[in-house]
């Protein structure tokens, strides 16, 4: 209808160089609630660098209200059935896409994404996930009643595990908060989820479009930084804690839990590495690979910035992908995000284009940029579409995520050199293999230590088969019947005849 929705509202009178700032609300127990903690974090618009919200920087209190509200509505939402939780969440998917459009606004002006890309790429997919895990919530599997000792029937019974919470990172917002609740609900679980404290406004506002959906307390936000995440996780109410971050944010997230020994989901970093060989189509890899490098401004644990070639094509593949990067990458700018063909946007704050830019000044001698190695300066977070060569394995490029619009390119001598190059990280999560040579493929995708292979391909996700990673890129797995079953727990019933 055009209103303003109910988790904002404007405050922080206006001044001759600052438009007054939308204050977002937490969303418990079914409606906006203002924080407890006068603590406040700004919420930047990454194309213009420019704040236009402020956020809860929620405390303990919170924490608790939400949690409270959760665990009640956990009492009366375990019973449903799942033909009830499937028609919650096919009406919610209803929801979003009626409002894609204002979801997608709100999703590229607090990320810097762009709209066009986000609109099809990101809102569409997340409402098809929801509906897969509509139809999950009907679909669960057991091994058949039986009588495995005489005059005992025994069965498995598949239960919500109880109150979730759940950590979302800044690169993917909407989206990420779907994979955790939509499984979680369709599961018979409640939810709190907290935000990354720069991307919070998207979920908030759909969480208001859930909110007219569902029980009250089933699913509620509560915004803040690293300490509220820690006080979500360390409360005594969540039975499993689930989280898309950093290794670094999920190692203090198993600590934290580790005292109640609560069940953790963990989906962290990667490092993809996208191997060449020779005899594949190099001129179709470099445009496919350039895509999924520089798709969300390479801000993915599974984008293909780690590209390991055969030496014999390892100067033309060096050549075709900076031509990629220059010439056929369109990057955008603080007043161009809506333009068609647009792929790159900003980097999410100033911190990471600091550290993108820190990458490139401690590059070691042997390296050489071929592409792009700076900020596009003006206005915003932007980094040009980057790609390096001349690495070596051990080098910080090659082994650590960069999580920025940067491609390294690495040469190998033979097939066995590039599954030792691919599996030589701490990374373990998506890798993709390029080749005409079939058995070729098969070998790579049987020696590949990543939870996921593509082949002459990289970067597509499906509802249907299962997201997750091995190694320090965590356990657990979203999407797919797997990751709905992340949130159940199993119960043997046992009973005389």
């Amino acid at each position: 209808d055009g209103s303003a929705p109910a988790v904002f509202s404007v405050g922080s009178a206006p001044t001759p160089t600052r438009m007054p700032l939308l204050q977002l609300l937490n969303y418990i127990d079914g409606r906006p609630v203002a924080s407890r903690s006068t603590a406040r974090t700004e919420v930047v618009d990454p194309a213009t660098g420019e704040a236009y919200a402020s956020a809860p920087d929620s405390g303990e209190a919170d924490v608790d209200a939400a949690m409270t509200a959760a665990l009640a509505a956990f009492n009366s939402f375990k019973r449903t059935t799942p033909s009830q939780r499937q028609g919650f969440l096919l009406k919610i998917a209803s929801a979003i896409e009626a409002h894609a459009d204002e979801l997608a606004r709100l999703e590229c002006k607090n990320c810097g994404k762009p709209f066009l890309l986000t609109l099809d790429e990101e809102i569409a997919a997340a409402v098809d996930q929801i509906r897969f895990f509509a139809g999950a919530a009907r679909q669960l599997e057991g091994r058949a009643a039986g009588e495995y000792m005489e005059g005992l029937l025994s069965m498995i019974v598949r239960e919500p595990v109880g109150v979730c919470a759940a950590v979302t990172p800044w690169n993917y917002p909407l989206m990420m908060a779907v994979w955790k609740w939509a499984p979680a609900l369709a599961a018979g679980n409640t939810v709190v989820l907290k935000p990354s404290d720069t991307t919070p406004v998207s979920t908030l506002r759909m969480a208001e479009l859930m909110g007219a959906i569902l029980p009250s307390g089933v699913f509620n936000v509560v915004c803040g930084r690293r300490e509220t995440g820690r006080l979500l996780v360390e409360h005594a109410v969540p039975s499993l804690v689930s989280i898309t971050g950093s290794v670094r944010a999920g190692r203090e997230v198993a600590a934290s839990a580790a005292p109640l020994l609560k069940r953790v989901h963990l989906e962290l970093g990667g490092k993809a590495p996208v191997v060449v060989f020779a005899d594949a189509d190099l001129e179709t890899a470099a445009a496919d690979i350039a895509v999924a490098a520089y798709f969300n401004a390479g801000q993915d644990c599974t984008a293909a910035t780690r590209v390991v070639v055969e030496a014999a094509a390892y100067e033309t593949m060096v050549a075709l992908l900076a031509r990629e990067a220059e010439q056929n990458t369109k990057l955008g700018s603080a007043t161009t995000m809506d333009s068609e063909g647009v792929l790159v946007g900003p980097l999410n704050s100033r911190a990471q284009l600091e550290r993108v830019k820190g990458f490139f000044d401690r590059l070691p001698p042997h390296a050489r940029v071929v592409a792009g190695g700076r900020p596009a300066g003006g206005r915003g977070f932007f980094f040009e579409p980057s790609v390096v060569a001349g690495l070596r394995q051990e080098d910080e490029m090659v082994q650590e995520e960069i999580f920025g619009p940067v491609i390294t390119v690495q040469p190998f001598a033979d097939e066995a050199a590039a599954v030792a190059m691919a599996n030589g990280v701490q990374y373990g999560l998506a890798s993709s293999v390029w080749t005409s040579d079939h058995a070729r493929a098969l070998r790579c995708c049987r020696a590949f230590d990543f939870g996921t292979v593509w082949v002459n391909t990289h970067i597509p996700l499906v509802a249907e088969m299962p997201h997750g990673g091995f190694k320090q890129s965590g356990g657990g797995k979203d999407l797919s019947a797997y990751g709905f079953e992340e949130y159940t727990r199993v119960k043997h019933v046992m009973s005389k005849l």
